[in-house]
Parts: structure tokens; C-alpha cells; sequence
């Protein structure tokens, strides 16, 4: 099956994660993340996308990228093959250093860009790399707190977004950053539609950037009211949606409720997989064993 193809909005602001091929490093010494930066700083500017956010962890990156004119993927192109280019002929091997396809989600500014730049500045308290990420020397935290200035890093719109007076902004920076009232990363449903994978924000954002038409919202208001609703259809209680019986109708109850609460953009796949104690991929392969076979009522 082919892949779809990206959604490109001129202007629009991306996460992109890229990560090391079969998730192995990608930084093999202390210069290669400084290289990273001169590639960035280069391609970007080159091509008139800005960098707001970014950070390097050991096997994978992440970005905040708006772009202009050019598609995400030409950008990232250059970017991941002239950064491996230039690693791998200094060790001398051969194959691929990152995994074929990157990741990204066009991002409703207005609701969740100060929510992707904390989370890609807090990956590495996360991973458990340091406790503050303002001893982390390799993510775009540095510049915001003022203890470096990179030109290709763009604060000045996030900061605008805080305050308009430049010290007013620093504290609502911290405040930001301290916030534990905002959703993690993996929690935020995606809109409904074709290109709900690409795209975070609610069915009016995707209406505005995409032009194919949208799936009918999910009717429940919560994933605790499609529980309610899964275990009256199915006969089963919360409990035993998320035990590890395997009684008959379970899995067809699992992936019912799976379809309903991803795909009428209720909430996510990680969000359901938690709920009902499993891992994404037994999430996905009911998914696929139990096909939605009507659109949501």
C-alpha cells in the first residue's frame, strides 16, 4: 500500500521527529551534535524555515520547524543526508543512520505550540539525562533562558506568545516550563479525517489546512464514557476490558472501542493502550484483526 503523502501548508508549524535507524544513536562524538547545528543553521536559513524549538537526544531529534514555500520533507532531506554523509565517512560505514520515514504532526499554533516546546524541551528529564533542562547543552532551552544565542533559533515568536514585554516573557517562559496542568505530548487527540495522523489540532483547524472532508466527530464526550458505552454493547465492565482475560468477544470489544476513541479523534492510541493495560502495537493489531466496518453514529 502506498504511503500518503505529507500534508504541506506553506507557513504551518511541524513537530518533526527523526530517529537513529532500528532506534540506535546518532551522535557518535562530542562534535556531531555541534555539526547538527551547522547543518540546521544552514538548511534552514537557505530554504526560510524557522527552527522554534529543538533538541537532540542520543537516537533520535526533535524539532518545532515552520516551513515557507518548500515542503517539510525536502528540508528534512537535506538535513538527515548531509548529516550522514558527513558522519558516516568519518567512521567508515555504510547503510542507513536514520529511519527512512520521519515523523511529523502539523500543529494548531494557537492551542498547542507552547505545549510541544516545553515537551521537546523536557525530553531529557523524561529519559532521565539530567533532573534541569537547563543542563542539557544540546536543546533550544538554552536559548530561551538566555544563556546562549543562536540566530537560526527563533524565540522571539514563542516569547511572543507569553508576553510582549521581554521580561514579562522570560517569567511566563519558567512558568511554562513548571506547568504540570498541561496534557503530555502523547495524550492530545488528533483531528478526525483522512490526515488525522498529520495533524494536531481540533476539526475546524483540519478543515482549514486540509482539503479533503472530515469524519463525523465521536459522539462521547470522554474515554471514560466510551468505556461505559463499550461494556453495555459488549456486556463486559471496565475491569475486565482492561484485565488480561481473553474470554471470547474481549478483543472484538477492544478494537470496537480502539476505533471509536481514535478515529472520531476522541483521544489517542497510546491514551487507549494505557487504559486498557496494553502496549500500542496489541492496540494496533486488533486494530487490524477487527476493521472498522461503519463510521462512527
Amino acid at each position: 500500500m502506498a504511503r500518503p503523502l505529507r500534508l504541506h501548508m506553506p507557513g504551518g508549524f511541524y513537530h518533526v521527529t527523526l530517529r537513529g535507524n532500528h532506534r540506535l544513536p546518532i551522535f557518535f562524538a562530542e562534535q556531531d551534535r555541534s555539526l547538527l547545528d551547522e547543518i540546521v543553521a544552514e538548511v534552514t536559513t537557505k530554504h526560510s524555515s524557522h527552527v522554534h524549538a529543538y533538541c537532540w537526544m542520543t537516537n533520535h531529534l526533535h524539532m518545532a520547524l515552520q516551513v515557507s514555500d518548500l515542503p517539510l520533507g525536502r528540508v528534512i532531506l537535506e538535513i538527515a543526508s548531509r548529516y550522514a554523509r558527513t558522519v558516516q565517512s568519518r567512521l567508515e560505514t555504510t547503510g542507513h543512520l536514520f529511519e527512512r520515514r520521519y515523523h511529523c504532526v502539523l500543529v494548531d499554533v494557537d492551542k498547542y505550540l507552547l505545549a510541544l516546546v516545553r515537551y521537546i524541551h523536557l525530553n531529557p528529564v523524561k529519559a532521565g539525562l539530567i533532573a534541569d533542562p537547563a543542563d542539557y547543552r544540546w536543546s533550544s532551552h538554552q536559548d530561551y533562558i538566555g544563556r546562549v544565542r543562536r540566530p537560526w533559533v527563533k524565540t522571539g515568536f514563542v516569547m511572543g506568545m507569553l508576553a510582549t514585554d521581554p521580561t514579562n516573557a522570560g517569567s511566563g517562559y519558567r512558568a511554562l516550563m513548571g506547568n504540570t496542568d498541561l496534557p503530555d505530548w502523547d495524550e492530545v487527540p488528533q483531528a478526525p479525517g483522512p490526515c488525522r495522523n498529520q495533524i494536531l489540532g481540533d476539526e475546524n483547524f483540519a478543515a482549514r489546512v486540509t482539503p479533503h472532508p472530515l469524519r463525523p466527530r465521536s459522539r462521547w464526550n470522554s474515554l471514560d464514557e466510551l468505556v461505559t458505552e463499550c461494556g453495555l454493547r459488549f456486556g463486559c465492565s471496565p475491569e475486565l476490558l482492561a484485565s488480561p482475560s481473553k474470554l471470547p468477544g474481549l478483543a472484538a470489544a477492544r478494537a470496537w472501542l480502539s476505533h471509536e476513541a481514535v478515529g472520531g479523534g476522541l483521544t489517542t492510541i497510546c491514551a487507549v493502550a494505557r487504559r486498557l493495560n496494553r502496549c500500542e502495537s496489541a492496540i494496533r493489531q486488533l486494530m487490524v484483526r477487527y476493521p472498522r466496518k461503519e463510521t462512527i453514529r
